[in-house]
């Protein structure tokens, strides 16, 4: 037996509903209103599995909770298990970057036998996250180990938002393997599925110790400062300790998955000097904008606000100006905070994050404006990051020059005067702001399409552009301004068995998306060793 029945409940009906004794979640028990759809009685021997949550918010006066549920007699299983394939006998790959795609191209890789050898610049989550708090609290930045890199990557510090447009039969097996690593099981079919910052650590830690398990190796605070290619082809990598420049060491290989992220400006620029093909890409910049989360609530929920069966609510808005530029929101976190994101010193970044609850008392999201390579005042290829770390210092500049953001009211922002002080709305980025004009940074098209887009957002969601809501600056980390160039077998043109992977090569964006491409290259990888079926799930 197999049948979908869709379910719908108000929320007081859902709040009602007996929980589910078998969730890792709050999750209700759903099976005793789906047999009842269905006109069947109670069965031990069926089975529910929730393919489906959203919340339909549409009509205020009636939200619905909804649900597709799947009764089934077979019962739920663990993912199949698979055996280890053979031990590889050639140069073992190397994976540059333990991020998503890095995470999930090493996972690949070992769960198919091949032992990669991992470089990650940072340290270990555990000592990441002390260094970061330390940060937090006012303490100097450790530009090697911060919110930008470190085990898990960027990330781990935002949220963990797992939702994505694309369609690829390998997010499945990136929402399993997650969810067999310790992110809740409610991510495989809620619509907006997250992980939570405070949950992905854990999560990171144990896909780490499931690669050695498998005979991975993991090279921590290990920056690689250049490439050895002969005749057209990778034969190895420098590397030296990312606090030190005296123990230059080469590790041989044939197979290099570069997973180096969005920030990784020095590798840029290392790969320039060696004429590895790269283009510059558009992009995008803007701040951070925060409100009251029972702002947005209230907005999306009207009087159901602040009912306990509905989530913290969340947006995604697009808003095309009269210049022909667009705004749009991007990474929006309910109940969470924003964070500094800075790699390198004298310099402010913002970035945004929430915990699996989101319980923090604003919301927030980034108001990013798209920039193309015409935008760039040069024609070299790095431009884009140059334009970044001009903007990132004027930043640092106009916060104090102590690494507090530069921060303004929108009122203030759309009348272009420097605030004083704050409204309602308290901002959340630590370790402090300056209050001031933050269109002192800004070119004037991207200040001009932010006032209009926020003004033209508030027509969706009134409370947008409210006079005491908040912009914290500046946001610039939001995707690689560079694509390195690969082929239709995923390796660079310029170097054979180098494979540019993920967000930082330009091919992804965001967690699922990283991944995904971390799979493609791995698979690549094995098919090139000989192996002709590939091992996701354990």
């Amino acid at each position: 037996m197999k049948k979908i029945v869709e379910l719908s409940f108000t929320p007081d009906e859902y709040l009602n509903l007996p929980d589910d004794p078998l969730s890792d979640s709050s999750e209700k028990d759903l099976l005793p209103r789906a047999l009842l759809a269905c006109g069947q009685e109670s069965n031990d021997a069926i089975h529910a599995i929730i393919l489906k949550k959203s919340i339909d918010a549409r009509r205020k006066n009636k939200i619905a909770i909804k649900f597709s549920v799947q009764l089934t007699d077979t019962p739920i299983v663990d993912p199949i298990k698979f055996a280890n394939a053979p031990l590889y006998d050639n140069k073992r790959p190397v994976v540059i970057g333990f991020g998503p795609a890095g995470m999930f191209a090493a996972l690949t890789l070992a769960r198919n036998g091949l032992r990669p050898i991992i470089v990650e610049r940072g340290c270990r989550i555990e000592e990441r996250v002390r260094h970061v708090d330390d940060f937090l609290n006012g303490l100097s930045l450790k530009c090697h180990s911060n919110i930008q890199f470190g085990e898990g990557g960027a990330g781990t510090f935002s949220d963990g938002k797992l939702y994505s447009g694309i369609s690829d039969p390998r997010k499945a097996d990136v929402i399993n393997s997650l969810v067999e690593f310790g992110a809740p099981s409610e991510i495989r079919y809620v619509s907006y599925p997250h992980v939570g910052t405070d949950r992905l650590r854990d999560v990171v830690i144990n896909i780490r110790k499931k690669i050695e398990e498998y005979g991975g190796e993991f090279l921590f605070e290990r920056t690689v400062t250049d490439f050895a290619i002969e005749k057209g082809r990778i034969s190895g990598i420098y590397h030296t300790h990312s606090e030190k420049s005296d123990d230059r060491c080469f590790l041989e290989a044939n197979d290099v998955i570069l997973c180096i992220g969005h920030s990784a400006r020095d590798t840029f620029r290392v790969l320039k000097r060696l004429n590895i093909n790269l283009s510059p890409k558009p992009f995008s910049i803007g701040l951070r904008i925060e409100h009251k989360q029972k702002w947005i609530n209230q907005s999306q929920y009207d009087r159901m606000y602040a009912h306990p069966s509905l989530p913290p609510a969340n947006y995604k808005l697009v808003a095309k100006t009269s210049s022909g530029r667009s705004l749009y929101t991007f990474c929006m976190c309910p109940g969470g905070y924003v964070i500094p994101a800075a790699s390198s010193n004298e310099s402010v970044v913002t970035n945004g994050m929430s915990n699996f609850l989101r319980d923090a008392e604003n919301a927030n999201s980034a108001v990013l404006v798209g920039v193309s390579p015409d935008d760039f005042s040069c024609a070299d290829v790095l431009a884009g990051v140059d334009m970044q770390e001009s903007l990132e210092k004027r930043a640092f500049v106009l916060g104090g020059r102590n690494g507090f953001a530069p921060c303004q009211r929108v009122e203030d922002f759309i009348l272009n005067r420097p605030s004083s002080n704050k409204g309602e709305v308290t901002p959340s980025y630590r370790p402090g702001v300056c209050y001031t004009n933050i269109r002192e940074i800004l070119p004037e098209y991207m200040s001009n399409t932010m006032s209009e887009g926020i003004q033209l957002m508030s027509r969706k969601i009134e409370c947008f552009s409210h006079p005491d809501s908040i912009l914290t600056g500046i946001e610039t980390r939001s995707s690689s301004p560079v694509r390195i160039t690969r082929n239709e077998m995923l390796v660079s043109p310029s170097a054979d068995g180098l494979f540019p992977c993920g967000e930082g090569a330009g091919y992804s964006g965001g967690i699922m998306s990283s991944a995904i491409d971390g799979i493609k290259c791995a698979e690549m990888v094995c098919f090139r060793a000989g192996l002709t079926e590939i091992n996701q799930l354990d």
